[in-house]
């Protein structure tokens, strides 16, 4: 058996997170979107990370409610090694 709590109930701090944020909401917010974004994307893509993208779903008649849909980078840009994407 394990030992008995020497206190009937813990409080809780507030406290969710100990890390600080690198990026707030609205620095991440700004920064997708952007040439550096798509540039940092497309050197992982290259490094050979698995990156991905989000496109616009080719399927959307019968799926109205997902416009666009996310696909790993390797079906639009191909394999980093330079072989083509599978169409």
């Amino acid at each position: 058996m394990g030992k008995k709590r020497s206190r009937a109930t813990q409080t809780s701090k507030g406290i969710h997170c100990q890390k600080p944020n690198r990026f707030s909401k609205l620095q991440r917010i700004e920064y997708k979107g952007t040439i550096q974004h798509s540039i940092n994307k497309r050197q992982a893509w290259a490094r050979g990370k698995r990156v991905m993208l989000t496109i616009a779903n080719p399927n959307a008649k019968n799926e109205t409610n997902k416009p666009f849909i996310r696909v790993p980078a390797e079906h639009e840009w191909g394999d980093w090694r330079g072989k083509k994407a599978p169409k």
